[in-house]
């Protein structure tokens, strides 16, 4: 069976050794864009590989385009292969706990056709928590692999989307920076502060519980749909389509299917200055 969600780190423990799985840290800081490759230098999940946010889950920057622009999928499917993955392998994904990056990575192969990825539930900390094994030996280098891209253009829309429908009532946009940054106020990573027109706010972290894994789905779907934010009309947002993974993340995982994102996010609408913004 095919974990597409989250996965228990007891049921990653449990196959550690199987060749058909395959184990990636995505862990990240976008303040220090090394802290990820040198935390897994110093210790990482055994047979894990490490995946760069900057670069192997992003594509060339413009300028105009975003910070963590949406790489190509024929680029992802290619770096995929050099991790060995097939079309049968089981990917996990995981970062330090209730954290963005594994979701991002998640999105990437569910947007390439691969939906046999699901994201270490608690992270690094729920298996650290465990006393599960840690090494600082990288896995050896793999045989390459077969998988290759078949995107689903439906699950992304671009700015003249969003631009398009910011008052229409099928499009709820949901931006999951902070509750501050989203007011425009303590704005300390893109150059204007605010958020688009009609954004409503759902932080990630809300989606997590205090020991760092995601909320059961009962409980997710019930938020969301207090939220009134049903998949047929949620636009997922943020500063640069990464954070906004973990609230597409939590819908699937509630069985509320097929939102979609826009990757350019904040940090891409405000690269053209008509384009409005509102602020709290």
């Amino acid at each position: 069976m095919a974990h597409a969600t989250i996965l228990a780190p007891e049921t990653l423990r449990e196959h550690l050794e199987d060749a058909a799985w395959t184990i990636v840290d995505c862990r990240h800081s976008l303040a220090d864009v090394e802290a990820g490759r040198r935390a897994y230098g110093e210790s990482h999940i055994p047979g894990a590989f490490f995946a760069s946010v900057e670069t192997d889950m992003a594509g060339a920057r413009s300028g105009a385009n975003g910070r963590h622009p949406m790489p190509s999928p024929q680029d992802f499917a290619r770096f995929l292969r050099s991790l060995g993955v097939d079309d049968g392998t089981q990917i996990v994904a995981y970062d330090a706990g209730a954290d963005m990056f594994a979701a991002r990575f998640w999105f990437l192969c569910r947007w390439i056709g691969h939906r046999a990825c699901a994201v270490l539930d608690g992270g690094l900390a729920a298996w650290n928590a465990l006393d599960y094994p840690l090494t600082t030996s990288p896995p050896p280098r793999p045989r390459e692999g077969t998988i290759e891209a078949h995107a689903h253009a439906d699950m992304l829309v671009d700015a003249d989307h969003v631009l398009r429908h910011l008052e229409s009532d099928k499009m709820h946009l949901v931006d999951a920076r902070g509750a501050d940054r989203f007011a425009g106020r303590n704005e300390t990573v893109d150059p204007v502060a605010g958020h688009i027109p009609g954004a409503r706010n759902r932080p990630f972290r809300e989606n997590f519980r205090e020991d760092a894994r995601l909320k059961s789905p009962a409980v997710l779907r019930a938020e969301f749909e207090a939220a009134g934010i049903s998949p047929e009309s949620a636009i997922h947002q943020c500063g640069s389509g990464v954070s906004a993974t973990v609230n597409l993340l939590a819908m699937e995982h509630a069985g509320l299917t097929g939102s979609r994102l826009y990757p350019g996010s904040w940090s891409e609408w405000i690269a053209d200055p008509k384009r409005p913004l509102a602020r709290l």
